[in-house]
């Protein structure tokens, strides 16, 4: 056997087999699946399939409340990231944070974290101020506009006026 010899038989891709072609090729009628049972069909078992028994997830207490689809999103923006995008004199708020990309993402709530220092006076209009961020800035003498949680959705349709009309 000489060097260049050595890969010269060696396929790079495995040829699929052409199943369901006939009883003459080998891999006709049950196409190699063999007779009844749960893999004689297309597709896979779930992976949380456990061959009849009842599953461990359905075994389980469930326990606990999670309110995440109903809870309100925060959006944080910290002290130091306002001293670093605004200057003397401007507004801090919703719109002017989304323009100088600080606040990116979808959210219901603002909220002024004290993370760094602030030395610049700028009115800051949101809803939350974490309790280290309004000491720093009452003690820099910065204006704050707190503004009214947004009202939560209501799912129940039976309010009091369609109640009183009955």
């Amino acid at each position: 056997m000489k060097l260049n010899e050595v890969n010269q038989d060696v396929v790079g891709y495995k040829p699929t087999k052409r199943l369901g072609r006939g009883l003459g090729t080998g891999q006709g009628k049950t196409a190699g699946r063999g007779h009844k049972g749960e893999y004689q069909h297309n597709g896979k078992i779930s992976l949380v399939f456990q061959g009849g028994t009842m599953p461990l997830y359905r075994r389980l207490p469930k326990r606990g409340f999670n309110n995440f689809k109903f809870a309100f999103q925060v959006g944080e923006v910290n002290l130091r990231d306002i001293e670093d995008n605004f200057e003397n004199g401007d507004e801090v708020n919703r719109e002017t944070l989304r323009k100088k990309g600080l606040a990116k993402y979808r959210y219901d709530i603002l909220k002024v974290l004290g993370t760094g220092e602030l030395t610049k006076k700028v009115k800051i209009v949101a809803h939350r101020f974490s309790a280290t961020a309004r000491k720093k800035l009452e003690a820099a003498g910065v204006e704050i506009v707190e503004l009214p949680l947004p009202q939560p959705v209501v799912k129940n349709k039976m309010t009091k006026k369609s109640k009183e009309k009955k």
